[in-house]
């Protein structure tokens, strides 16, 4: 019985390479395997990146992508469980970080879902290969059933039954860190939610223009914001390399709190006896 011409076999084609994910998934996995410090490993990655080519927003979207996925780990850990046919435990770990950065792009960033999902199944063809790149993608096309809030309401018990692991799996905290807080401080459920709210909040890197040697308008004309309080502060709040602002590079500007700024200022301008 005869079947027809069999159909050409598709030729295969080349994963393509990100560099803004393949940096971000490179950055996690040094944090995975070394236990290596994240504001660390990140900077010279950036600074590489950039003598490469690299662009102001890309490195931006990168730095998102490593501290927003590490911030969030215990969350889409919860919720990546749900997804997975099997225990968290037993996925390799660089498969596993392929997909939390799938999370997060996912839920707690403004790009669209397909985009999200087609780099992410990209990034997994190119560093752990193209049959895990199918298990990556029927994980993430899982994973789009339902939002951030929809996820957190059928992976979190509710408070009533388990108020600190309800708290930890909504705000990414250990329980251990949860508990610990609570013991320390007291308080209701608005108090503590806010609380770990605010840790999760993504912390600006604040520079400052050592005086004499450099203006905040030289800052603020490199891409940085104005200060809160001291007026020799400018705040990197999109993420990037602080060495990238040409004034630090140079050492005439540098990484410094405002809290330390006006410390500074004050013993400045105290009288001597």
């Amino acid at each position: 019985m005869s079947t027809g011409p069999s159909r050409p076999a598709r030729p295969y084609r080349r994963p393509r390479k990100d560099p803004v994910r393949l940096l971000a998934f490179h950055a996690l996995r040094a944090v995975d395997e070394r236990d290596a410090y994240a504001n660390l490993v990140l900077p010279p990655m950036l600074r590489e990146a950039r003598q490469k080519g690299m662009d102001d927003r890309d490195a931006a979207l990168a730095t998102e992508l490593v501290y927003g996925t590490l911030r969030r780990q215990g969350t889409y850990d919860a919720i990546l469980a749900e997804c997975v046919d099997r225990p968290l435990r037993e996925v390799d770990p660089p498969v596993l970080d392929v997909l939390s950065l799938g999370a997060h792009q996912l839920l707690s960033t403004r790009i669209p879902s397909h985009a999200s999902v087609s780099a992410t199944v990209e990034l997994a063809r190119a560093t752990v290969g193209d049959g895990r790149a199918k298990f990556v993608n029927a994980v993430l096309r899982k994973l789009t059933a339902h939002d951030l809030d929809s996820w957190l309401e059928r992976v979190a018990p509710p408070y009533e039954e388990d108020a600190e692991e309800h708290l930890a799996i909504r705000h990414a905290h250990p329980r251990w860190v949860v508990s610990a807080m609570w013991d320390a401080l007291g308080g209701g459920r608005a108090g503590m939610e806010a609380l770990l709210e605010a840790d999760n909040e993504r912390p600006a890197v604040t520079l400052v223009a050592r005086p004499g040697r450099a203006e905040v308008a030289e800052l603020l004309a490199a891409g940085a914001e104005p200060g809160l309080h001291s007026p020799y502060a400018a705040r990197l709040t999109q993420g990037g390399e602080p060495a990238a602002v040409p004034a630090v590079a140079e050492g005439r500007a540098g990484v410094q709190d405002e809290g330390s700024q006006l410390v500074a200022l004050a013993l400045a301008a105290a009288p001597l006896d």
